[in-house]
């Protein structure tokens, strides 16, 4: 064969050879890259289930109860008492009327130990009506077997302006997680979100860790005024930015609500209801109702300030009730109610928890707890006890 022809010849097949190699490695390239896809694109995994919290009283006798349900209130707990207890005016008024935050923590733990359970002040009674008239009476309370049922109310939860810097918190806030905190400001100046603040935050958690403390998520009572706003917020509409503080209270509210917690009007003005006129009495409500009903809705519970409420048959107790007003609580000697003949109307006496009641009335509360165990004389006056 010529040398020249034959030269064409071997090209060729080289070429075509050449060619059919890189198409062979592009398909196995190809191969390969569709391989890999499908390796880091894995199946969807299973979706985790989120298990229901255990109930409780899954296996527990529920019993009617029928006798004295326990009330007992609060004020706002002390954080740090070296700036409540600094010995300035106030100074004697904070050991008188509230508890620190340790306190309030091992007065939860007797009243569990002593198988309290938490119940609804809203839940007790109902509505009936006779010959065409709106009546009251106890409403049937089914109560785990064993358990004593109590209601804890807290008066004053507006941290008013005059306690900024003596060791309480500042407000109540949502935290990250949605959830109900206290914001505070520590002794170094430094603002701080907490859950150990202050009596509502505390309880929550002492209730997540405790379920059996609660009958159907009951939490307790918040008693409003309203001159001084609610919850840390200035929504008292002299203040110059009260709608956008009501605006921020209101989420707050909602997820109180939603968690247990309900309210009670304590007057606006929180001045002796007793000692008001009928005029001052319904300036005091209708101005409650405006800009703290407003925020957290009706209710049917009236909390007196200073403890001390009026008679039935008083003309201003029947404009209360016209208002929508069923539930008055006094203070007293001990827990008490008494439904009012021919009316849609019950009155109560609740038990002060406090620092005068710690230092000087052991043998009342001995029910609940032993004062000489609770006070913490460590950070309180060098004032007298009586044990």
């Amino acid at each position: 064969m010529h040398k020249k022809k034959l030269g064409l010849i071997i090209t060729s097949l080289f070429i075509s050879a050449s060619i059919f190699a890189g198409c062979s490695m592009a398909n196995i390239y190809s191969s390969k890259k569709v391989s890999s896809t499908k390796e880091i694109n894995p199946p969807p995994a299973e979706k985790v289930v989120e298990e229901k919290p255990k109930d409780p009283f899954e296996n527990v006798k529920f019993v009617p109860y029928k006798d004295r349900v326990e009330h007992i209130f609060f004020h706002s707990a002390i954080v740090y008492p070296k700036k409540a207890f600094d010995g300035d005016y106030k100074t004697n008024d904070y050991d008188d009327w509230y508890v620190t935050v340790g306190e309030f923590k091992k007065i939860l733990e007797a009243l569990h130990s002593k198988n309290f359970i938490l119940v609804d002040i809203n839940s007790l009674y109902e509505e009936y009506t006779k010959d065409g008239k709106p009546l009251l009476k106890r409403a049937e309370l089914m109560i785990p077997e064993g358990k004593r049922p109590i209601i804890i109310s807290i008066d004053d939860v507006s941290y008013y302006k005059y306690m900024k810097g003596d060791g309480f918190l500042t407000k109540l806030i949502l935290d990250d997680k949605g959830e109900v905190a206290g914001l505070l400001t520590d002794p170094e100046g430094k603002e701080i979100t907490t859950k150990e603040g202050d009596v509502v935050t505390i309880l929550d958690e002492f209730v997540k860790s405790h379920p059996d403390f609660s009958l159907k998520g009951a939490k307790g009572t918040i008693a409003l005024t309203g001159y001084d706003g609610i919850l840390g917020y200035r929504s008292n509409s002299n203040d110059a930015n009260f709608e956008a503080e009501s605006a921020a209270a209101a989420p707050v509210v909602a997820k109180l609500k939603a968690t247990g917690w309900n309210f009670a009007n304590h007057s606006y003005t929180h001045n002796p209801v007793p000692k008001m006129t009928q005029e001052k009495l319904v300036y005091d409500t209708e101005k409650w109702q405006k800009e703290v009903g407003s925020l957290v809705g009706p209710t049917k519970v009236y909390i007196y300030p200073f403890g001390s409420g009026l008679q039935p048959s008083d003309p201003k107790f029947q404009y209360l009730q016209s208002k929508g007003y069923k539930i008055f609580c006094h203070v007293g000697k001990e827990s008490y109610e008494k439904i009012v003949k021919d009316t849609n109307a019950v009155v109560t006496d609740r038990r002060a928890i406090d620092g005068m009641g710690l230092r000087h009335k052991r043998k009342s509360t001995m029910d609940l707890y032993d004062a000489k165990d609770i006070i913490d004389l460590t950070v309180r006056p060098n004032r007298p006890v009586d044990f």
